[in-house]
């Protein structure tokens, strides 16, 4: 385990201010589309209880014009601290709908200026709103001056290569009365590909005064004192690396809180937090969630002998039971075969 720094040290032991809240983590777990849903952030919780958690992000479009509010949106009042995440291009409808937001609970609004799929950007949505900086700032402004709860952006550095802007965009969303800025370290252009650049998170850090949290490439928790030492950074924000395994979050906020490194769960412990996923999703969505839990079944299918067969099998279940049975096999396979698993 890499050794941390006093400077680094002295900053994870104190709370993370996010305007008028002190949140006691400095391990932030990701909004992820069609990932984050309340089962998911039921799961995170149990390793990281004080971690922020975000909903999947939310169209203020589609807050604005349904009689009921998108499930999506739905909170449990014991998962605090929570934030709720939305996305558009129109100030109005963004300021609706946080106010809305805010009455389900949320602690903190969080404005996605990072998204990079092509159906969000099409429409002024996410990343797009890099190119987009005046609008983006009515975005903020207009959102700041409706709730009383703290606003947060998460966006990206840039477009491209050719138009890497985030250190003025950063500033106008300060400006504009932000309270905290999350960067994923690439570009639009390159979606998840390469590398995150994390020194322009750093660039970012002596830019602004208020808290910027580090986002790309946090897969372990050496990752992320490695970030943090690289870029200053308030805290770390943690997405892909979750996916199948939710004890990522934990696993980060337990060496940042005691200095020791974690006790990684074994695959039994892993599979048998798959099955515990699925059958939430089942209670949760009934059979839509049978659907959703394949990809998610799919990706706690790594790291031990027969892996590449279950995921396969996992990614086409159609009922519970069935799911229950091909891990409950794997558990039972792994049980047999190696004692010390």
């Amino acid at each position: 385990m890499s050794p941390i720094s006093y400077h680094l040290k002295k900053k994870l032991s104190q709370p993370l201010k996010i305007g008028s809240i002190e949140v006691k983590s400095r391990v932030l777990q990701s909004p992820l589309s069609g990932v984050t849903d309340l089962v998911f952030r039921r799961l995170v919780r149990r390793y990281s209880p004080n971690s922020m958690m975000y909903t999947e992000m939310v169209s203020a479009t589609e807050i604005h014009h349904l009689k009921q509010l998108p499930r999506l949106m739905e909170i449990d009042k014991n998962e605090q601290p929570i934030s709720i995440q939305l996305f558009d291009c129109r100030p109005d409808f963004m300021a609706e709908a946080a106010e809305k937001a805010v009455k389900e609970g949320a602690k903190t609004i969080d404005i996605n200026m990072g998204c990079p799929v092509n159906k969000i950007t099409k429409k002024g949505g996410g990343s797009s709103l890099l190119r987009q900086p005046e609008i983006a700032q009515k975005i903020v402004q207009e959102v700041v001056d409706t709730v009383d709860v703290p606003v947060t952006v998460k966006t990206r550095i840039g477009w491209d290569d050719k138009e890497i802007n985030i250190l003025e965009f950063a500033q106008k969303m300060e400006d504009s009365g932000a309270s905290m800025l999350t960067i994923h370290g690439r570009t639009r252009a390159q979606g998840y590909k390469g590398n995150a650049r994390w020194e322009w998170i750093k660039k970012v850090k002596e830019t602004l005064t208020i808290p910027v949290i580090a986002n790309g490439d946090i897969f372990s928790v050496e990752a992320a004192i490695n970030c943090l030492e690289i870029t200053g950074a308030d805290g770390v924000m943690c997405s892909r690396g979750t996916l199948g395994y939710p004890f990522l979050v934990g696993e980060i906020d337990y060496f940042f809180t005691t200095g020791n490194k974690p006790i990684q769960p074994s695959s039994i412990e892993k599979l048998q937090c798959a099955k515990e996923h699925l059958k939430g999703l089942w209670e949760y969505k009934g059979k839509r969630g049978i659907y959703q839990a394949r990809k998610h079944l799919s990706w706690y299918c790594k790291g031990f002998s027969g892996a590449s067969e279950l995921r396969d099998k996992v990614s086409r279940i159609e009922t519970v039971e069935e799911g229950y049975k091909l891990l409950d096999g794997a558990i039972e396979d792994i049980s047999s075969t190696s004692p010390c698993y």
